[in-house]
């Protein structure tokens, strides 16, 4: 079987008769329920969406067997999966966040920075984290101006760490992450 990725997760119970808020993380929110059964992490257990509709910012869904408030409470939290190859085909130059995991992490000049660890959206956008060889991650704003290359086949992304972004706020030395304090504890 394929990787999975993971394309949704359960939300709070909404109603008496067994619904759930859903967040999507597709492109097209309704397109879990083209993938048919939705998987949990340990793919033990399988969610087939029933019904769907849209909230302001989430799914209303149901999903087949789960017909009570009780029921729907229990799921609060899961995440769904599907197998990587039911995903659609990306075009040249699309992918998916799950395709960059792992992919060495190198600055502009070529230095390596590490491995790619994750992509997280806390609510303000993509932020891509590096584990380095040696020390704490490295947390980055996904964006163009950070992640100026991604490059799937050669293996790697390209960051243009904070110092070398241009027009992001003043120069402020050596740092590349000038909003940690430096040695000495002046920022």
């Amino acid at each position: 079987m394929s990787a999975l990725v993971c394309v949704a997760r359960i939300g709070a119970a909404h109603g008496v008769r067994g619904a759930v808020k859903l967040w999507t993380f597709t492109e097209d929110p309704f397109a879990v329920r083209r993938y048919g059964p939705l998987l949990a992490k340990d793919g033990k257990r399988q969610f087939e969406v029933a019904t769907a509709r849209a909230a302001k910012d989430h799914l209303v869904a149901t999903f087949k067997g789960v017909t009570s408030r009780d029921e729907a409470e229990r799921l609060n939290g899961i995440e769904l999966y599907v197998a990587r190859d039911k995903l659609p085909a990306t075009d040249a130059d699309e992918y998916y966040h799950t395709d960059l995991i792992g992919l060495a992490a190198v600055t502009t000049g070529g230095d390596a920075l590490g491995r790619v660890l994750a992509i997280h959206n806390f609510g303000a956008g993509d932020i891509i984290e590096i584990a380095p060889p040696k020390g704490t991650t490295l947390l980055l704003p996904f964006t163009n101006a950070v992640v100026p290359e991604v490059d799937i086949a050669g293996g790697r992304v390209v960051i243009a760490l904070p110092q070398e972004v241009e027009g992001e706020g003043e120069d402020r030395g050596d740092d590349p992450f000038p909003s940690r304090p430096r040695e000495g504890g002046e920022p």
